[in-house]
């Protein structure tokens, strides 16, 4: 049998750019070379798109952005810039290979996929923007659609189609960086009255916890903000659940999907900010959780019915807030493309589960193979 040809895309133009060369670098440790031709697709920072030379080989964030760090903000020019075709071709991507500045001597050759893993984490990646454009070029891909990923990605918007599917979330006051600017004072006092402190700041299109603060009272507040708003134009102030466990669930599957074994974070710090996630070594998982029979259904329907809430397909890690006294849930956010390191908490989570994680690559591959020949079942026209 020919080998599929998977376009891995990683990088992107995202404060979790690092985060996703840790994840990319995972896949293609993993992917079954028998199987699967994987080809590394790298967005920089800028947004343009290459033909890495080599796939990413750091397989912890950490080191990742260590390297980052070393390096600086220096950009490469690619020698073989790509572009997708943004319309149904044999040729998916557009290969240019520039041998100078002198565009007349570039040498331009197409590149067939047979599907797209896309491993980017927050904006322009994990948002829809790049599964409308796979959407367009009709090539299978890994994950959420277009809607899915655009909710997933909107913590102010999910929050309403969870209340919709009957789901607890924490109350939240949602505002742009505009009506902040214009009347920071009105907003100020609207959260000590309906929310109350502490509460936490987010921006609201962000993943990894960047831009996340936790405000004790209204003195930290208006910081908070101030950051959340130089990360996205929409902020998310969200009444915090006291004396909270941290509890996820990885979610698989299109049609009948299937909930893994819950996991903890037992993160170092006062909440698992992007520090606590990925450069603190003190942090811990717990995996499976320590749950009572009847908690863990619980926690597993509930992902399940939050991952249909979005419309989800392929995979999701859905992350809740319980609280220990009452043993109330609160479903917190879930992420349509989440960490995808060996040691990240969904690959972690569904190996509890019975798979491990090349035949979690596996899974996922089948699923949009599938998902796509159904739609491709669907009519077109109306003659």
């Amino acid at each position: 049998m020919r080998r599929l040809r998977v376009g891995v895309i990683y990088g992107g133009r995202s404060g979790e750019h690092e985060v996703s060369l840790a994840s990319a670098a995972a896949v293609f440790a993993n992917l079954d070379r028998e199987r699967y031709e994987p080809i590394a697709i790298r967005i920089e920072k800028d947004g343009r798109w290459t033909l890495a030379d080599r796939p990413p080989t750091a397989l912890a964030a950490a080191d990742v952005i260590e390297q980052a760090r070393l390096e600086g903000a220096r950009a490469v020019r690619p020698s073989r810039e790509v572009h997708l075709l943004a319309r149904p071709s044999t040729d998916t991507l557009l290969a240019i290979d520039r041998k100078d500045e002198d565009a007349s001597k570039a040498v331009l050759t197409g590149l067939g996929l047979d599907l797209v893993f896309p491993v980017l984490h927050g904006p322009y990646g994990e948002d829809g923007t790049i599964q409308g454009l796979l959407e367009l070029a009709n090539v299978p891909y890994v994950g959420c659609g277009v809607l899915a990923s655009a909710v997933g990605m909107d913590k102010a918007v999910m929050k309403v189609l969870f209340a919709a599917r009957g789901l607890r979330v924490s109350p939240a006051v949602t505002i742009t960086g505009a009506e902040w600017a214009a009347g920071r004072a009105g907003i100020e006092a609207r959260v000590a009255a309906s929310l109350g402190f502490p509460v936490f700041v987010k921006p609201a299109n962000l993943g990894s916890s960047v831009g996340i603060s936790k405000a004790h009272d209204a003195g930290e507040l208006g910081p908070a903000v101030d950051l959340a708003a130089s990360f996205d134009r929409k902020i998310v102030i969200e009444r915090a659940v006291l004396d909270a466990r941290e509890i996820e669930v990885g979610v698989l599957g299109n049609d009948e999907p299937e909930a893994s074994m819950p996991g903890e974070i037992i993160p170092s710090r006062e909440f698992y900010d992007y520090e606590a996630k990925y450069l603190d070594a003190a942090s811990r998982t717990v995996i499976p959780a320590e749950l009572d029979a009847d908690l863990v259904a619980e926690v597993q329907r509930q992902a399940i019915e939050a991952f249909r809430a979005i419309d989800g397909a392929g995979m999701a890690r859905v992350d809740f807030l319980i609280t220990r006294g009452t043993r109330d849930i609160i479903v917190n956010e879930v992420n349509t493309i989440p960490g995808f390191t060996t040691i990240s908490m969904f690959s972690k989570m569904w190996e509890a589960s019975g798979v491990p994680y090349g035949a979690l690559l596996d899974r996922l591959i089948a699923l949009a193979r599938e998902r796509h020949a159904a739609k491709q079942q669907l009519r077109t026209s109306f003659l």
